[in-house]
């Protein structure tokens, strides 16, 4: 299994893209969320692969730093690839992706065969998750579990062949689910400023072993990554589970 950073920045970043993974097992890929500019960031990574090569984006939550680049991503699977873009999500999560992100930029479409009027699932399809249960999605099964966070988040535990990836997404500091992530070969968490994330001083205190296995996303821009007593994701470089 490969992991590539695409973003390792916050909603706030003038230094890297937001956060965003892409991960691969037997040539084939996902995203872990879908900021924006997508292609781009996937241009500038050491993926080597584009939007056409995705089979799907798992969703962690609806905030724009983390979803939006799920209008371009189904424009362009709509247009240029002519399949649906398909978004793994718990239903919580994207109970109001169409209405309320998606819809004031695609429900009108006009072309000359059919009314303007459109729909979610003539763009996308949506594979949804459950907490408690294992999803296959292409390759891979994923597991969600709810974090703490402002809106509707979801963690995932990511399995491919015999490696798997814990991956927190946005959430205040939570020994639990720390727990449930490091039933994974590697985790990758979150930490940045406010009541809502995870303090960096909390995630340092944590026992080495666990600290070894874990990777940082994220981080403000003013984060001093040579300091830092966990290694950070270098934005575009690539990771190899089991290497």
């Amino acid at each position: 299994m490969r992991l590539v950073p695409l973003g390792v920045g916050d909603a706030f970043s003038a230094r890297w893209y937001s956060s965003c993974l892409a991960l691969e097992h037997a040539d084939r890929w996902i995203l872990l969320d879908c900021p924006h500019p997508i292609r781009k960031m996937l241009a500038e990574s050491d993926a080597g692969v584009d939007l056409d090569r995705v089979e799907a984006v798992a969703l962690t939550h609806l905030h724009a730093d983390h979803a939006s680049g799920l209008e371009g991503y189904g424009y362009f699977a709509h247009f240029a690839l002519g399949r649906p873009a398909v978004i793994a999500a718990h239903p919580p999560v994207v109970a109001r992706l169409w209405d309320g992100h998606l819809a004031a930029g695609m429900e009108r479409l006009v072309t000359p065969d059919r009314p303007a009027k459109r729909t979610f699932a003539d763009y996308f399809e949506l594979t949804s998750l459950t907490v408690g249960e294992a999803t296959e999605v292409g390759p891979f099964t994923i597991e969600c579990r709810p974090t703490r966070h402002h809106i509707a988040t979801t963690a995932f535990r990511i399995h491919a062949g015999d490696h798997s990836l814990g991956y927190s997404a946005d959430t205040a500091f939570d020994p639990a689910l720390i727990a449930w992530l490091d039933e994974a070969d590697l985790i990758v968490h979150e930490t940045n400023y406010g009541s809502q994330h995870t303090p960096y001083a909390k995630l340092a205190e944590l026992p080495a072993a666990l600290r070894a296995k874990m990777r940082l996303i994220h981080y403000p821009d003013d984060f001093d990554l040579d300091a830092s007593v966990i290694e950070p994701l270098v934005q575009g470089r690539v990771v190899r589970l089991g290497a």
